[in-house]
């Protein structure tokens, strides 16, 4: 699989929870990657859930679509 397929994948993941109403907790960054926790948004939804992303690039357009305000976003826990 291509870096740019991997990027894709994780890319559609964020944007899949983020319209669906889901909201970022908490990103943790280690050596394996950034772990993001999802709650949901009051929609009725109990699940949390935790996705790991691996790639530099799904990682840059996590924090561009929360900072950029697209998607309401629950204030982020950092831990590094």
């Amino acid at each position: 699989m291509s870096a740019f397929d991997e990027f894709d994948q994780e890319r559609q993941a964020i944007d899949m929870l983020l319209e669906q109403g889901y909201q970022v907790i908490s990103i943790a960054e280690d050596l394996d990657g950034a772990r993001v926790t999802f709650v949901p948004g009051g929609s009725g939804q109990s699940a949390v859930i935790e996705l790991l992303l691996l790639t530099a690039d799904a990682r840059k357009h996590l924090t561009t679509v929360v900072f950029a305000g697209r998607k309401p976003a629950a204030p982020i826990e950092t831990v590094i």
